[in-house]
């Protein structure tokens, strides 16, 4: 967990905020009791080692300490919520500390001696309880027989994409953190340095490591940045360095941030390319209102990408015709964002309400996943981009519109991999609040390139 002090005087409105929700849901579902699981150590297969401990979402939205296996949050109705913490001896690992932990006051805490200890905080009748977690084994052994009941779980993620005024500054100060991640290594790739050294400077900027962080680091440099998730960094640099595209978050108190930058070695057409993009998700942030259908943003950015195929000689057929026959598809094979906040693809993202309706996708977008109506105090991530990725290529160049494409110039950009920019973006009722931007990196960014 990193997190500044600023945070904790927002804590208990969170809670209180959190809790009038769970009010809500104990009445119309007629329950007594909740428990949120944090989850289990689990370990390799045929070994004595464990995986790096992942809490569950549902926990972390009431409790900031992320590293608490075997831990409760137990809801009741018009009651305090109740934190139960394992305080067993253990000389084999390091334990997070909780001592003078400001945010501690927002519960009433019991501690058990072994994980099996919770059940003697749990009723003997559960019929009205429910169980929020993983770990299905675990709820069965202890009596619950609503485990992770579909109208629980809906309402509850139909609602986690309205942030609180805690939850919008845990993803402030994320963003803040991943921005020095990404300015560090900008600075090792014009230094010539590999992925792998230019991940270790982001480490060392944002002093969160692999485990800590949201998701893991992408940073693809040349061709590699055609790979939407390329995971394994080089470690040593092949040929003249041309591009690098980084997506890289950091991590508050469980709050992701999600930042995509993209930067050319040389002032090029390339570079240009970069700025065109980084137009394009401003303008799209911009469209980005309370009311608006995220498909008709997606579309949008097609349109978008579309323009930007047919200036710079990629594609020569109408932009209309690009969109008709999916060729922008192949340049733009992912959906245009996603809320972001406990999950850095958060739930809720195709709800039409609390009870869970789906929001099906447009015909011509089978595969979006985030299909919701913008609302105030929501957040989502924009993250238009322009690839250059072989498979889709050879696919389109055995397609009937091969002879639309202008396959010199695709080939002179191919070296290059791709362009991706990615803001994390809130929405308010009045204005857009651009978390990215506000960060050192914008500065950054207008620094060393064309930008400025």
């Amino acid at each position: 967990m990193t997190a500044t002090a600023d945070l904790w005087p927002l804590f208990p409105d969170h809670i209180k905020q959190l809790q009038t929700r769970a009010e809500r849901l104990f009445k119309r579902e007629n329950l007594d009791l909740v428990a949120i699981h944090s989850g289990q150590q689990k370990r390799w297969f045929l070994d004595d080692m464990n995986y790096p401990f992942r809490a569950n979402p549902h926990f972390k939205a009431w409790c900031p300490e992320t590293q608490l296996a075997n831990a409760w949050v137990i809801l009741k109705p018009n009651t305090r919520p109740t934190l139960v913490l394992l305080s067993s001896p253990d000389f084999w690992h390091t334990t997070a500390s909780l001592e003078g932990a400001p945010w501690l006051e927002e519960f009433h805490v019991e501690h058990i001696s072994s994980p099996e200890a919770i059940e003697k905080l749990l009723p003997y009748d559960k019929k009205s309880a429910a169980y929020l977690g993983e770990h299905i084994e675990v709820a069965k052994a202890l009596g619950f027989e609503n485990i992770n009941p579909d109208p629980v779980l809906h309402f509850f993620h139909y609602h986690r994409l309205f942030k609180t005024d805690y939850e919008i500054a845990c993803l402030t100060q994320a963003n803040h953190i991943a921005a020095e991640g990404h300015i560090a290594a900008a600075d090792a790739f014009f230094n010539g340095e590999s992925e792998f050294d230019c991940l270790l400077k982001y480490m060392a900027a944002t002093r969160q490591g692999q485990n800590e962080v949201p998701y893991n680091h992408i940073i693809g440099q040349n061709e590699n940045a055609s790979v939407l998730h390329h995971w394994m960094p080089d470690k040593k640099v092949s040929g003249s360095l041309k591009s690098m595209l980084v997506d890289a978050g950091a991590e508050v108190c469980g709050y992701a941030a999600d930042i995509s930058r993209t930067w050319s070695k040389q002032h090029n057409e390339y570079e240009e390319l970069i700025a065109a993009l980084d137009q394009i998700t401003l303008a799209l942030i911009d469209k980005m209102k309370p009311g608006v259908e995220f498909p008709a943003l997606h579309q949008l950015a097609h349109e978008q990408i579309a323009n930007v195929l047919f200036a710079f000689g990629f594609v020569s057929c109408s932009p209309e015709q690009m969109i008709e026959d999916g060729i922008t598809t192949v340049f733009l094979p992912h959906g245009l964002g996603h809320p972001l906040g406990l999950q850095v693809h958060d739930v809720g993202a195709a709800q039409a309400d609390e009870r869970g309706t789906p929001i099906a996708p447009p015909s011509s977008y089978l595969t979006l996943k985030t299909t919701r109506t913008v609302e105030p105090r929501q957040v989502y991530t924009i993250e238009p981009g322009i690839y250059f990725i072989e498979p889709l290529l050879q696919k389109l160049a055995n397609s009937r519109n091969k002879h639309l494409i202008n396959w010199r110039r695709v080939d002179e950009f191919k070296p290059f991999g791709g362009v991706r920019i990615e803001d994390n973006i809130v929405v308010y009722r009045e204005r857009n609040d651009n978390l990215t931007r506000r960060t050192t990196l914008d500065a950054y960014v207008k620094k060393v390139t064309r930008l400025a």
